[in-house]
C-alpha cells in the first residue's frame, strides 16, 4: 500500500490517479494507522512552506512521519512543497523550520530577466544515476515544474538532479530511503510515470557502517 500523505495542502488526486493508472494499490489519508501500515509514502504539496508545516502539525503528523521515515527507513518520494519541507529550514514570508532531514534552506528564486515562478517543462541533470532515475533516456529528460523557491545545500552528497532556470538549482535530493523532486513526476508524462513506477518498484539498500 501507497499512502499518499494528506495534509490540507498539494495535488493529491492527481498524484493518487498517476500511481492508480500504474497498478499500485494506494490511498489518500491524514490518518497516523495508515500512514504507519504503509510500505511506501508519498509527500506532495502546493502551497506555503510555513503553513504546510503547521498543518502537519495540527494534524499531529510530524512524530507519526519521523518514526515511519527516519527509524522504519521505509521509502518516500517527496514531491515540490514536500521535496522543500524535508529541509532544516525554509525562508517564505518568514523564518520557519523544516522536517529536517536533509541539509538545507528553501529560498527564493533571485532573478533579474526570467519570471517567477519557474512554469513549464524544464531538462534535469542527473548528478549520478538513481534508483528513481532507471530507465530514462538520455536524450530526453523533461519534467515539469511550478515553483517560486527551491532548495539550496552545501551537502553534495544528496543532490540527484539539477535543473537550470536562470542559473543552476536543486531539483531532485536522495538520502537513504528519501527522495525528493522539485518537479512533478504526475504532470510529467511518459518521463513521470517512469520514476513513479521507479518508485513502486524500489527496493532500499541498507546504509553501510
Amino acid at each position: 500500500m501507497i499512502t499518499v500523505v494528506d495534509y490540507g495542502m498539494g495535488n493529491l488526486r492527481s498524484v493518487y490517479n498517476a500511481l492508480n493508472l500504474l497498478g499500485a494499490e494506494v490511498c489518500v489519508s491524514d490518518k497516523p494507522e495508515d500512514i504507519l501500515s504503509a510500505d511506501r509514502l508519498v509527500l506532495p504539496g502546493v502551497g506555503a512552506f510555513g503553513r504546510a508545516m503547521d498543518n502537519l502539525r495540527q494534524r499531529g503528523l510530524i512524530s507519526v512521519l519521523n518514526e515511519k521515515v527516519l527509524h522504519q527507513k521505509t521509502p518516500i518520494l517527496a514531491i515540490c512543497l514536500g521535496m522543500q519541507l524535508l529541509a532544516e529550514e525554509g525562508y517564505e514570508h518568514g523564518h520557519f523550520e523544516g522536517l529536517g532531514w536533509i541539509r538545507g534552506t528553501v529560498r527564493h528564486f533571485e532573478l533579474n530577466q526570467l519570471p517567477v515562478p519557474h512554469v513549464g517543462w524544464n531538462e534535469i541533470m542527473m548528478r549520478a544515476e538513481r534508483p528513481l532515475f532507471k530507465g530514462l533516456a538520455s536524450s530526453n529528460r523533461e519534467f515539469y515544474f511550478v515553483h517560486s523557491y527551491h532548495l539550496t545545500t552545501d551537502d553534495q552528497s544528496i543532490i540527484a538532479a539539477t535543473a537550470d532556470y536562470g542559473y543552476e538549482f536543486v531539483c531532485a535530493v536522495h538520502h537513504e530511503n528519501i527522495f525528493g523532486t522539485q518537479f512533478h513526476p504526475e504532470k510529467s508524462q511518459n518521463n513521470g510515470l517512469t520514476l513513479l513506477r521507479n518508485f513502486m518498484q524500489w527496493e532500499v539498500q541498507p546504509a553501510l557502517c
